[in-house]
């Protein structure tokens, strides 16, 4: 036991340095991190550490130690996926009451009808890269929710850095993509009750016992979370004296939907969606950058783990048609359904535009779809792999094109808009920031 552990230290030590690195290059190359640190994930897999001479992955990380490194990456995704839970505001909703509603449902119901369209008319494709282990509706449903997800982590750097956190389209496409995760993960739970991945428990009682689970956790644990929260801050203790609460509280809720059959990140989603937050509906920042930098630290584990299922090698000609069809069916779902359903709320072509290339951005989320997808056996390792790549392409994809977008139809320059940067300069006045719909 003791040699295991020095070897899953030494792993953790080289992923950590690896996924660093390659992220700080990922934004030296104006993308985001996690692009540098999924690309860490594929280097240490078979796909090129596994190419060299010396069976270098097989030493690094031999069969022994990849267990103890799966649990790793499964407790910092229970962390990462109650953060994104916790992180959802609400409140933004009532900002656009009529654009956010449709862009979401447009953004996630187009993707899927073709995800499920492309199973269907390249049937014989998907069949050549391996049989799923669950029936066919089933399979079905699952390809269609993993053409639909949206990275709001991911998608939320995107913004910051751009500046359009405080712009409509930051906005609606931040909130939107919350909606939609939200709506994944219900369809996500669909499937696997289809699939009776639980085993053999009849999915009727699965579902009655998550019914169960819903109700006490809204009953009981969210007031007795409310009355924590308030008998901290009452006695003077930061938001971020609630991380072990918190931290407790994701982990139970995780344990009840992996009992259940389910998956241990959904319970870390519903965990976060029910934490209470404060009186204006917003999370504690406090606790919510103490639960990023605990889950933060031992994430990259987790892009390993799946760059270990990853093997480009194993690829055939065949799945490179079958990449294209996935990544045209992934791109129009999102650029088209949520442009158009952004044109329709009353936005103009150049906001929709921006919205839909947003919501293209997959990122992390769509890794930890397709790792539940792995190991409840709805994907093989060449499915799985071609999924990989079209999770990197759509989000690397994202950055260039609002790049693009921008050159081609810079934002006008309004009187109003000179005349505040005319202010700005003059330092007297220093209004509020311009955003891009004030330009509008």
């Amino acid at each position: 036991m003791e040699a295991t552990v020095v070897q899953v230290v030494l792993a953790v030590a080289v992923i950590t340095a690896l996924s660093y690195l390659l992220g700080l290059v990922a934004r030296r190359l104006g993308q985001p991190a996690v692009i540098g640190q999924m690309f860490a994930g594929i280097a240490l897999g078979p796909s090129v550490l596994g190419q060299l001479p010396g069976d270098l992955g097989k030493a690094l990380f031999p069969m022994a130690i990849r267990p103890y490194l799966t649990v790793v990456a499964q407790l910092a995704l229970v962390l990462f996926l109650f953060y994104v839970g916790y992180e959802l505001n609400r409140g933004l909703l009532r900002q656009r009451v009529q654009a956010v509603p449709l862009v979401a449902a447009a953004a996630f119901v187009v993707p899927m009808l073709l995800g499920a369209g492309s199973t269907v008319a390249f049937a014989d494709w998907y069949a050549a890269t391996g049989t799923p282990e669950v029936p066919h509706g089933a399979f079905v449903l699952y390809v269609a929710v993993a053409l639909s997800i949206t990275a709001v982590p991911v998608l939320a750097g995107i913004i910051n850095e751009r500046g359009l956190a405080g712009a409509m389209t930051g906005v609606v496409a931040l909130t939107s993509a919350g909606v939609i995760d939200a709506l994944g993960w219900l369809a996500l739970t669909a499937a696997m009750l289809h699939g009776k991945v639980g085993g053999q428990r009849p999915w009727s009682v699965t579902l009655l016992l998550l019914l169960a689970y819903l109700l006490v956790m809204v009953v009981v644990a969210r007031p007795a979370l409310g009355w924590l929260r308030r008998q901290a801050l009452a006695s003077g203790r930061s938001a971020a004296s609630l991380l072990p609460v918190a931290a407790t509280f994701a982990m139970a809720s995780a344990w009840a939907t992996g009992a259940m059959g389910l998956h241990v990140i959904l319970g870390a989603f519903i965990a976060g969606l029910i934490m209470p937050r404060g009186e204006t509906g917003h999370p504690d920042p406090a606790l919510l950058t103490a639960v990023e930098k605990a889950g933060s630290v031992l994430l990259p584990v987790f892009f390993v783990v799946s760059g270990l299922s990853t093997d480009l090698g194993a690829l055939h000609a065949a799945d490179l048609g079958l990449l294209v069809v996935i990544c045209v069916a992934a791109t129009a779902g999102k650029l088209g359904g949520g442009s158009l359903a952004a044109r329709v709320s009353g936005l103009s072509w150049r906001e929709s535009t921006n919205i839909g290339v947003m919501l293209n951005t997959r990122g992390l989320t769509e890794l930890v779809v397709l790792n539940v997808g792995l190991q409840a056996g709805f994907v093989n390792g060449r499915l799985y792999t071609v999924f990989v790549l079209m999770a990197l392409l759509t989000t690397a994809a994202t950055g260039p094109l609002l790049t693009l977008l921008a050159r081609r139809d810079p934002a006008p320059k309004a009187p109003e808009l000179v005349a505040r940067r005319r202010v700005g300069r003059s330092g007297d006045v220093h209004g509020p920031k311009v955003t891009e719909r004030t330009v509008e």
